[in-house]
């Protein structure tokens, strides 16, 4: 197996290409990573997403300082992966936010279901709560640093390594 870094570039096609996302966000030096739907929105190199309030939420805006990992899986030794560093902005509904909110729902509606995770996650708290309202949350991820990494089947010979003793 080879394994090679991927140019920028090739990072926001990785990103592109994919919806699924894990999120990490730490509060309080404890860790938490959650899978989300993104989407990218390149021109901007922001990935978008919708959820309802709940823990990330409230540990995005304690400290937005997050990580994104995406990837994908073809065999042991073909796949892709793309980590990147970036910062949580909330996107919140208030006079003169609207075309940062509009821009979100343009990223986002180019998947059919892109709505579905944040919903799904409403209704199983409104079970429990039937008060309880739904908030729609928009946010971005603005991304600063962003490596990735790709591994393919070797070509050459592969090296054995014999085992101890």
């Amino acid at each position: 197996m080879l394994i090679r870094e991927m140019s920028r570039e090739e990072c926001f096609r990785a990103l592109a290409g994919s919806r699924l996302a894990r999120l990490a966000c730490s509060r309080e030096n404890q860790p938490y990573v959650v899978p989300v739907y993104l989407a990218l929105h390149e021109a901007s190199e922001c990935l978008y997403g919708f959820t309802t309030f709940g823990q990330k939420v409230e540990w995005m805006r304690a400290n937005p300082l997050v990580c994104v990992e995406t990837g994908e899986v073809a065999a042991n030794n073909q796949w892709v992966s793309v980590i990147a560093f970036g910062r949580y902005e909330e996107l919140p509904e208030r006079p003169g936010n609207d075309k940062e909110r509009l821009m979100a729902w343009q990223v986002l509606k180019t998947d059919p279901m892109w709505w579905e995770p944040g919903d799904m996650a409403w209704t199983a708290r409104a079970s429990c709560d039937p008060t309880e309202t739904l908030t729609p949350v928009y946010y971005r991820i603005r991304i600063g640093q962003m490596t990735g990494r790709e591994a393919a089947q070797a070509t050459r010979i592969e090296r054995h390594v014999t085992p101890p003793g």
